[in-house]
């Protein structure tokens, strides 16, 4: 849906779909190839099985099914990084299913459970405060809290719904100013054009878009700019 290897070759860490959402055996192993090259750590994307909605709609999947999917879909991209070189570092779930574990209790232990029973020593990314951080930290996982400079948010520090008009940060400079901020200060601009404090590890930008090549280039100068060591948080 991009060009992922413009975009490898600006960040440290690719989250890489594992065939629910996006993606195939076929991709998923040529970016985990991708990755190699550029060395950037590679990370399981896990979503809700909808290939159709991209996984950006809510599914009410029974958390017993989503921790057997979320299992699924981690192991087959251990065995696509293993043939290409590399290894699954961390999880990362994707869309719908990332915005409903911030709140749905059964899903986020259902996630919980996958990665604790596949690999404890994984590290599971997730948004400041939310529910399945909380789990997940009571699990024994380590979590990274992440931000997204991409991304609107509101003023309790949660992604303003992509149904909502300017969800999405499509210009590459505004985007780079705000990761200068939340790396620097923990702070983002609102979608009311108030700050709120996100103490984050890890910043996310999309690959989806048409500007994500240019976005990407221009958040990594910015940060190389203003001083920002960048590295992966493993």
């Amino acid at each position: 849906m991009g060009d992922d290897a413009g975009v490898l070759a600006h960040v440290t860490s690719a989250n890489v779909a594992c065939g629910f959402h996006g993606g195939d055996a076929r991709t998923a192993r040529a970016t985990c190839g991708l990755a190699v090259r550029h060395g950037v750590v590679v990370g399981a994307h896990v979503s809700y099985r909808d290939l159709a909605g991209f996984g950006r709609r809510f599914l009410d999947v029974d958390p017993h099914e989503l921790t057997d999917e979320v299992v699924y879909q981690v192991g087959a991209l251990q065995a696509l990084a293993r043939v290409a070189g590399t290894a699954v570092r961390y999880v990362k779930p994707h869309g719908a299913l990332y915005t409903a574990i911030a709140h749905h209790e059964a899903q986020a232990g259902a996630v919980v459970r996958a990665v604790v029973e596949v690999d404890p020593t994984l590290p599971l990314l997730a948004q400041p405060g939310s529910v399945v951080a909380r789990l997940a930290q009571a699990a024994g996982l380590r979590v990274v809290p992440e931000g997204f400079p991409d991304r609107a948010y509101t003023a309790d520090g949660r992604l303003v719904p992509r149904s909502t008009a300017g969800a999405v940060v499509h210009d590459p400079q505004e985007v780079a100013r705000r990761a200068v901020r939340l790396a620097l200060d923990g702070t983002t601009t609102t979608a009311d054009g108030d700050r709120v404090l996100l103490a984050v590890e890890s910043l996310c930008v999309h690959g989806d878009t048409p500007q994500a090549v240019a976005v990407a280039a221009a958040t990594r100068a910015a940060l190389d700019e203003a001083g920002v060591p960048v590295a992966t948080f493993l």
